[in-house]
């Protein structure tokens, strides 16, 4: 680059005086290069000072009539929409209210939110992430979504937040290995799918999959719904309402009329442990509740 540059420099300053030396060159090199000059154009120099031959200028010749472009596709489509030409469109993802509606089982239900397209997080998972527990289960829990070991594994929370809420629900006489009702507890997510990079899911996200995770809580039949996360309390309640507000007070699922404690979720106490003793007063309140309490 810099044998280039000299030499284009020398080329130059021989029509202008003498014979510059090596120093004064590289001078000028480095003068162009903090005027922004960056590369070399060619390996010869040119010689700017010569006045270039006039170049002839070419009679006109009849132009050829110009082509009429084809529209691209996006204004086919919009012109096919308007003077409805026939041509099949591809179809939507079918409503979400109307698969889950459809499903009369766990089995179904699960079956029809992994075919379903509608959201592209099933091509970045690896694995369909349904539930985790007995059902017929007193208690339900409902966080947000998988992480990543979840996702790798297929289950609910079963990284570092769960073995944390395994011992939050242990502490009030839970657990998702128990097979008695009144012991046990049943888990879900409102998305079945990992967001990428463990992201937090988006509003279409979750409203997209939240009448699956109504339906899901009809054909589970808990009587009281522990919900951890603000995702997953937003969505349940239906509220813009931030979880430090909500928590630690009993709530009615607007549609399903069942109580719904929030609190907040194992992940964000293991990021902040002084408020695990506000966990732990709303896990009393649900003792309370599953003791027969009213709420």
């Amino acid at each position: 680059m810099r044998w280039t540059w000299v030499r284009s420099i020398r080329g130059k300053a021989r029509r202008l005086g003498p014979e510059p030396t090596d120093a004064a060159l590289l001078a000028a090199l480095a003068w162009q290069v903090e005027l922004g000059a960056d590369e070399a154009i060619s390996d010869t120099p040119v010689d700017r000072f010569a006045a270039s031959a006039p170049t002839p200028s070419t009679p006109a010749t009849s132009a050829t009539p110009a082509q009429p472009r084809a529209p691209d596709g996006a204004a086919q489509a919009r012109a096919d929409a308007r003077h409805g030409s026939g041509v099949p469109t591809p179809e939507s993802p079918p409503d979400t209210h109307t698969l889950a509606e459809s499903a009369n089982s766990l089995a179904e239900l699960a079956e029809a939110m992994k075919s379903w397209d509608g959201t592209p997080l099933k091509a970045t998972a690896k694995n369909f992430v349904f539930s985790d527990g007995h059902t017929g289960s007193r208690l339900m829990v409902v966080g947000e979504a998988p992480g990543a070991d979840e996702d790798r594994i297929g289950r609910p929370f079963v990284g570092r937040a769960g073995q944390l809420l395994d011992k939050m629900l242990a502490a009030i006489g839970q657990s998702r290995t128990d097979e008695d009702p009144a012991k046990s507890v049943y888990i879900a997510n409102i998305l079945p799918w990992r967001p990428p990079g463990n992201r937090t899911p988006s509003e279409q996200e979750v409203q997209s999959y939240l009448p699956f995770m109504e339906r899901h809580i009809q054909l589970a039949k808990p009587e009281v719904i522990f919900a951890v996360g603000n995702t997953s309390v937003k969505a349940l309640l239906n509220t813009q309402t931030g979880i430090k507000r909500l928590r630690g007070n009993w709530h009615r699922h607007p549609r399903l009329d069942l109580p719904v404690m929030p609190s907040f979720h194992p992940a964000y106490l293991l990021r902040q442990a002084q408020d695990k003793r506000l966990a732990w007063r709303d896990l009393l309140a649900l003792r309370a509740v599953l003791d027969g309490e009213n709420t």
